[in-house]
């Protein structure tokens, strides 16, 4: 997976094209491909910055995590609830989400 390189340097990429050079002139005066320099320019072109986008992350979580209230509601109502069970109440809500998820998600909210 490439490296994300720094906000620095793309900003001085971008700046060198905006001054005049052309896109692969100012990718090989500061080492970088053509490829990169030509998106970061249509970054700013499209967004106003040359910025990177966030990597990494629970990108799935979200899901679950708007349901905490309802899940807390339920294991409050009953206290031995399982897994299983909260499954198929999250399901018929609309929410099907595997048995994993819950787990993840019911230790969370229970160390919290």
């Amino acid at each position: 997976m490439p490296r994300v390189l720094s906000q620095d340097l793309r900003e001085r990429v971008v700046a060198a094209i905006d001054g005049g050079m052309s896109c692969r002139a100012a990718a090989a005066r500061f080492g970088v491909s053509a490829a990169s320099a030509i998106r970061w320019r249509q970054l700013v072109v499209q967004h106003g910055t040359p910025a990177a986008k966030p990597q990494g992350g629970d990108r799935r979580a979200a899901r679950i995590d708007a349901h905490a209230a309802f899940i807390l509601d339920a294991i409050e109502a009953k206290d031995d609830i399982t897994l299983a069970e909260l499954q198929v109440l999250l399901a018929e809500r609309g929410t099907p989400v595997f048995f994993s998820a819950i787990a993840l998600a019911a230790t969370i909210i229970f160390w919290l």
